[in-house]
């Protein structure tokens, strides 16, 4: 289980999972997978990340916010009709947690995401 805790009491652990997850934005599945990689971050819940290729990409547009997790990397978000950075992506990720390149994980505050136990 690949982690890192920075020297700073803090963890990441990115794990495959098995879990079906179905992610639904304004009523259209945006998302499905079985594939996902769970991520573990201390005082966060567990994040859901998808492959690029279990996300309808052509509904989104890149959008121009860019974060730094001192833990994870550079993200890039990503936009839905008119919901702005629904989506976050860390495409060159730190060493620490290789799993998340290129995948996908989705705000619930917009996005109805699903888990359903394999």
């Amino acid at each position: 289980m690949p982690s890192t805790d920075g020297g700073r009491g803090h963890r990441v652990d990115a794990v495959p999972g098995t879990q079906h997850i179905t992610v639904t934005i304004d009523g259209t599945v945006v998302a499905e997978t079985r594939h996902p990689v769970l991520v573990h971050e201390t005082g966060l819940p567990v994040r859901y990340y998808i492959p690029p290729e279990d996300v309808d990409l052509a509904v989104f547009q890149a959008s121009d916010t860019h974060t730094t997790c001192p833990f994870k990397g550079v993200a890039s978000y990503w936009s839905y009709g008119d919901h702005s950075d629904v989506a976050w992506v860390y495409e060159e990720p730190l060493p620490s947690v290789p799993e998340i390149t290129g995948h996908l994980s989705f705000y619930d505050t917009v996005a109805d995401v699903v888990i359903k136990e394999a």
